[in-house]
């Protein structure tokens, strides 16, 4: 079973992401921002983090930066899918560039997740 890290501070998007997740049997932990994400990230092992992009506290490109930080100096690694409510054309280059691995628009298509994770 895949560990899912999910960063997103807005609860129905919470509840959808929970709800789509659950379907596919996979263990799922919850956080309301980068912050969390990052101390979440730091203390437990995931395989994919999907990290809302425009987050209170701390943003998902900072945290996917000091999450990339952190790794380096732990040998460690995990897949980072950036969400985000927005469809400007240099929103996808701003996810890779601060070190995510893919990028997903919301609301996402379950079979856009479900191939980017496979």
């Amino acid at each position: 079973m895949k560990k899912i890290l999910v960063a997103e501070d807005n609860i129905l998007n919470q509840k959808l992401i929970i709800a789509i997740l659950k379907r596919y049997d996979y263990d799922i932990t919850m956080v309301n921002n980068g912050k969390e994400a990052l101390e979440t990230y730091k203390s437990s092992d995931f395989d994919i983090i999907l990290m809302d992009v425009m987050m209170p506290v701390m943003d998902g490109l900072e945290a996917t930066e000091h999450i990339r930080d952190f790794e380096k100096a732990n040998n460690k690694s995990v897949f980072i899918i950036g969400l985000t409510g927005n469809v400007y054309d240099d929103d996808k280059e701003k996810c890779l560039k601060a070190g995510m691995n893919a990028y997903l628009t919301k609301p996402f298509e379950v079979e856009q997740f479900l191939n980017i994770v496979k």
